[in-house]
């Protein structure tokens, strides 16, 4: 009967053992997803970049934004730093203009056309976008990314014929 108890005993303080130290693991795991919460959270801080800070500001938006991996750039337009029209009536120096935007804000964040996984166009005239779209295989070299073109009525300014906005994947 002694052993029996003895057996007894032992297996309960086992058994009360493995319940303590699964509840200590229980907690572990917790704070570990609190720690990869607070991870997580601070490498998500969005970064804002201004191509045209007097500009951007004047008509409340920001060029591009960044959170994590992904970057979302504002439709960039054929402008000075004064935000005049460039180009006016001449649709392909218009793109060519809005490329060469787009690429300082992707050399900003350390990427190139290779990293952009959508691009939108807005056109007020597609007849002439189609005519002077083979510019775009310059600036996409190893493939073109997602997309759509849209005709449209009309752009910010009656001169703006062309606008192009984008999305990155920056890869780490």
């Amino acid at each position: 009967m002694k052993k029996l108890t003895n057996r007894l005993t032992l297996l309960a303080t086992l058994f009360a053992l493995n319940f303590v130290l699964q509840s200590c693991q229980q907690k572990q795991k917790e704070e570990t997803k609190e720690v990869e919460k607070e991870v997580v959270v601070e490498s998500e801080k969005a970064e804002y970049f201004l191509l045209r800070p007097e500009v951007e500001k004047a008509y409340g938006y920001s060029h591009a934004v960044k959170i994590g991996n992904s970057i979302k750039i504002s439709g960039a337009v054929s402008m000075d730093d004064e935000g005049n029209p460039t180009a006016v009536g001449d649709i392909e120096q218009q793109m060519k203009n809005c490329y060469a935007d787009l690429e300082k804000i992707l050399k900003h964040f350390g990427c190139t056309f290779d990293d952009v996984v959508k691009e939108d166009i807005f056109t007020t005239d597609m007849a002439q976008m189609l005519e002077k779209s083979a510019y775009r295989a310059e600036i996409y070299k190893n493939g073109f990314p997602t997309g759509s073109w849209l005709e449209v009525k009309g752009l910010a300014l009656p001169e703006f014929m062309v606008e192009i906005e984008l999305e990155v994947h920056k890869s780490e």
